[in-house]
């Protein structure tokens, strides 16, 4: 019985360090703040890509969406720089996704993906739609 109570200690202690790891790690500005590329909507196991013909207004409006997500907030950028790179970290264990929406004059490049694991389970496909179809023009 003393090594199975041995046992269980180990895992409940490294899974406790492992989702320390997962909420503290600091993000590097210059691994998740870079430009979208692509001009076609594309989705993976682990990130979405949207491309959109929304205005001159959309990062604005994007922005505006994503602020007001409680669990979101700004890693880098600004609208005056025409990129801003979000934050979102799930509810639950902290897991942290990266959003990064780019204005090039009519055209607004949404790219979110996770940090952690291979497969997101659509969670940013879900909150990227999600977030388009909030903003006032409808994405």
């Amino acid at each position: 019985m003393g090594r199975i109570a041995m046992l269980i200690w180990v895992l409940l202690i490294a899974v406790v360090v492992v989702l320390g790891y997962i909420r503290l790690a600091p993000s590097e500005v210059t691994e998740w703040h870079v430009a979208p590329v692509g001009d076609s909507d594309a989705d993976t196991r682990g990130s979405v890509l949207r491309v959109l013909q929304a205005g001159p207004e959309a990062l604005k409006q994007f922005d505006e969406v994503a602020r007001a997500d409680p669990g979101t907030r700004v890693l880098a950028g600004s609208l005056d720089q025409g990129m801003i790179t979000y934050i979102t970290r799930s509810k639950v264990f902290g897991f942290p996704d990266y959003t990064t929406a780019q204005q090039q004059g009519e055209i607004l490049r949404i790219y979110a993906r996770l940090r952690f694991g291979r497969s997101d389970l659509g969670v940013n496909r879900a909150r990227v739609e999600a977030w388009i179809a909030q903003m006032p023009s409808g994405g």
